[in-house]
């Protein structure tokens, strides 16, 4: 659950770990497949979405992924790659269930929502209210907790499993060693995740619910929805049938993670399903079945710092915009395991990535490289405009751009002093190892799209503009990540 820190880092500051070594056996098994409504999915979109995963699965050497694709509102693709387990060699299938850490978020917050349109309880209550003798109890609101604004300290920002939290506690030891401690900020005034205000919030929906969060969760949402596998790995093991969860030390071999103590995950990170489940609660999202839709806006704006600023997090999602679209997004990692949620609203669109290695971002990774896929009306000219994009870059290493490409501004801006310093500084880079289109959006009336190039020892990000004419008005290079 912890990974969300280092996945809000990944949208806010673009870092990713990524891991160097391949392991030739998670590749040499394949999952099985299936596909539902396969008419909505052409078999050249599902041979790019195969070959993005089995591309990652062997840069980061992670051992299995378990993805799901939904368009139009229906579950179009499930596909597994990979080994879900070592001893005994078996293969990942869309079946089994991940554990998805953070995105369980969205579970307990919808839970709050749900509790505050019954008039149990209310967002702008104090947390006073349900947990009075808490750290400034009467200052922070439930808002805050759903929104990481309260201040309460993170009590698991590490991407491992301390001695310490392999043992048993309960929620209330975790609330007594990191929320009745002074707060890191004042509320409201900084934003900062922390899996506390999670185990707050889960406390809060047991008392003004009345009854366990897991009763509650599948009682109004996971028997509702038909999510038949969902599991609490925080007091249930996961079956011999699911997979195994990895780890590994620097660029070492694959090892067994080990297993977090009974209520270290409660209500922050403690749930683990297939990816057809998954699939199952973003269809209910866009179809806004579970919630009032005034309810759902309030989970999906985009929460305000005192100061007004945005803060680019709404009650358990991230809310950002990815080519024009708007995108409620979440990471989870506990241990052995990572996972990926993409939601586009507006567009009935979803990519899920559940990955069984922990501290490797190969499940965002992988579920980048698909979305844009479901988005492109001529996948063609994606490639055609990737190419050009990348001969051009290979030109300016020499020094040499081809003017008719660009606009007379973009020429003005390549002087001959311009083009000696590309020249110096990218020519010793050699050849790219990767170049792929990340982002392409509206702006200025113009085309703006962003490339990522990734060289033996550095990695650029290219930002482009494109006139209606095709001409290229801008072609920038700089540091990426």
């Amino acid at each position: 659950m912890h990974r969300l820190t280092r996945s809000r880092r990944n949208l806010m500051r673009r870092g990713l770990l990524r891991a160097a070594a391949c392991v030739g056996l998670a590749l040499s098994i394949l999952g099985q497949a299936s596909a539902q409504t396969p008419s909505q999915l052409s078999d050249q979109t599902r041979s790019e979405i195969d070959q993005a995963a089995r591309q990652v699965l062997e840069s980061t050497g992670v051992p299995s992924a378990s993805v799901a694709v939904v368009k139009d509102g229906t579950l179009v693709y499930t596909h597994a790659y990979g080994s879900a387990r070592f001893e005994p060699a078996t293969p990942a299938t869309p079946e089994m269930r991940y554990k998805i850490g953070s995105i369980s978020k969205q579970f307990t917050a919808t839970a709050i929502l749900m509790l505050a349109e019954q008039g149990k309880l209310s967002l702008d209550d104090p947390v006073s209210r349900f947990v009075p003798d808490l750290t400034r109890a009467k200052e922070v609101t439930i808002r805050q907790l759903l929104a990481h604004t309260s201040g309460y300290q993170d009590y698991w920002p590490q991407d491992y499993v301390p001695p310490f939290m392999l043992t048993t506690i309960t929620a209330d030891e975790i609330l007594t060693r990191w929320a009745r401690k002074p707060l890191d900020f004042d509320p409201g005034t900084k934003w900062q995740y922390s899996n506390t205000n999670y185990v707050i919030a889960g406390v809060i929906v047991e008392k003004a619910s009345g009854m366990p969060l897991l009763r509650f969760l599948s009682s109004r949402i996971f028997e509702p929805l038909g999510m038949q596998s969902v599991v609490n790995i925080d007091q249930d093991h996961l079956a011999d049938t699911d997979p195994t969860g990895y780890m590994r030390y620097a660029l070492g071999p694959l090892r067994a993670a080990p297993r977090e103590g009974k209520g270290w995950l409660f209500a922050a990170g403690e749930l683990a399903m297939p990816v057809t489940d998954l699939a199952k609660w973003d269809i209910a999202m866009m179809n806004q079945r579970l919630l009032k839709p005034s309810s759902y806006q309030e989970m999906q704006r985009d929460v305000l710092l005192n100061n007004g600023t945005a803060t680019a997090y709404g009650l358990g999602i991230t809310v950002r915009n990815q080519a024009g679209r708007r995108v409620l997004e979440h990471g989870g990692e506990v241990s052995g395991f990572t996972a990926e949620n993409m939601v586009f609203p507006e567009d009935r669109a979803a990519v899920i990535v559940l990955t069984n290695q922990d501290a490797v971002n190969a499940s965002g990774q992988i579920a980048r490289k698909i979305a844009p896929l479901l988005f492109a009306g001529n996948t063609e000219v994606i490639k055609e405009k990737t190419e050009r994009a990348r001969k051009i870059l290979e030109q300016l290493q020499q020094g040499k751009i081809d003017h008719t490409l660009f606009t007379d501004n973009a020429n003005s801006y390549f002087d001959p002093q311009a083009l000696k310093d590309f020249a110096a500084s990218l020519s010793p880079l050699g050849a790219s190892q990767d170049f792929q289109q990340t982002t392409e959006q509206l702006r200025g009336g113009m085309i703006h799209r962003a490339y990522r190039a990734k060289f033996a020892e550095k990695v650029l990000t290219i930002s482009t503009f494109e006139m209606p004419d095709g001409k290229i008005e801008q072609f920038l290079v700089s540091v990426g990540n």
